[in-house]
């Protein structure tokens, strides 16, 4: 099986309701998808949102980056060339994470088709079920507490809630949807850096000694700010956990070694795609630290990478946070892969188990 050809195309799909963050605000994925074609006719997908603020990546350079400098050195190659192609891919230019990933995770869905075997069997074995939480945008409060109930009553029994643009609000915004679900589901917080380090030590202060109980605080502090997260990380009972602290393994390490954080953030979007994630993940087993694999605003086809990730990695990737399907208004990705509320069910068909993508214009 070798590669022959690719073609791009933009992917467009409208949210349930608005994704509101400290950074940005977003109303529907527009997403770039890349599809390698090969000499057997087997098809392999990826995807990579544009997301400047965070990553770098926009629409153009991760266009430009798969169209000019990546694909160009893999047409020709066989996929069970994965080593190879993946030290390629990482090496064809400097950062563009996102356009990386998307070529990785069409890779690795061949590299898995061509042993007609589901990816996270080729990727050590598991069970394939997950659970994810799923993500409070940051709003008024009354709207965070609505929409928290009704995530609830969906079957959520883990909520990730936005905050990190006004302290003091967000304390009465974790304080509200605390008393109204506090029976039935567990709190993530997500900072999205939008706090100083001595602020998150006295929200997490007050919070603590008002009784709400958090599974963890995402990213506190700027990400460049590793010794903010361990100031943070130090003082407080909330387990700690990176996010734009650590995009590659290097950075894990670092982390690590400062004991700046209690659990690892992995995204395929950060990482640069699969081998480096599976790296990231196996580093963290190595010190006994959990990691949580994460997503950013992406349709089933990066996440259905992610999540056969998780399932291989399950000893070390313990929390889930893969619920950019979930978010949209429809799941334009054909395949036996089964999306129901919090729960996700692999197939069991080789690769990602992607038959069609629908919602594509063509580039």
């Amino acid at each position: 099986m070798k590669i022959t050809d690719f073609k791009l195309a933009m992917l467009n799909v409208p949210l349930v309701t608005p994704f509101k963050t400290a950074l940005r605000t977003v109303e529907r994925i527009e997403n770039i998808v890349l599809i390698i074609e090969t000499d057997t006719g087997h098809k392999g997908h990826g995807e990579a949102p544009a997301t400047a603020v965070i990553t770098g990546d926009t629409h153009g350079s991760i266009i430009c980056a798969i169209k000019d400098y990546i694909m160009p050195r893999l047409i020709g190659r066989p996929v069970t060339d994965l080593n190879e192609i993946t030290q390629i891919i990482q090496g064809a230019l400097v950062n563009n994470l996102s356009a990386k990933a998307a070529v990785e995770i069409a890779i690795y869905d061949l590299f898995a088709q061509y042993f007609n075997t589901p990816l996270y069997k080729i990727l050590g074995g598991g069970q394939p079920q997950l659970s994810t939480d799923i993500t409070i945008s940051i709003d008024y409060i009354d709207k965070m507490v609505a929409d928290s109930v009704q995530a609830v009553e969906a079957g959520y029994e883990i909520l990730k809630i936005k905050v990190g643009k006004d302290i003091g609000l967000d304390i009465k915004r974790i304080k509200a949807i605390y008393a109204a679900v506090k029976d039935r589901a567990l709190l993530r917080l997500d900072a999205n850096q939008g706090w100083t380090a001595r602020q998150a030590v006295d929200a997490l202060d007050i919070l603590e000694q008002a009784g709400v109980k958090l599974d963890l605080i995402e990213q506190p502090v700027k990400g460049k700010d590793l010794q903010g997260m361990q100031y943070v990380t130090k003082r407080v009972r909330t387990p700690v956990m990176s996010d734009e602290s650590t995009f590659g393994p290097r950075e894990v390490i670092q982390l690590i070694q400062m004991q700046a954080a209690d659990i690892i953030n992995i995204k395929l979007m950060k990482t640069g795609g699969l081998s480096n994630a599976i790296k990231i993940a196996d580093i963290a087993a190595i010190y006994d630290v959990e990691c949580m694999i994460g997503c950013m605003l992406e349709s089933s086809i990066s996440v259905v990478a992610a999540a056969h990730l998780a399932v291989a990695k399950s000893h070390v990737i313990t929390k889930i946070d893969l619920d950019g399907p979930s978010l949209c208004k429809i799941n334009p990705v054909e395949s036996k892969t089964c999306f129901n509320g919090p729960e996700i069910t692999l197939s069991d068909e080789p690769g990602l188990g992607i038959k069609s993508v629908n919602n594509l214009t063509m580039l």
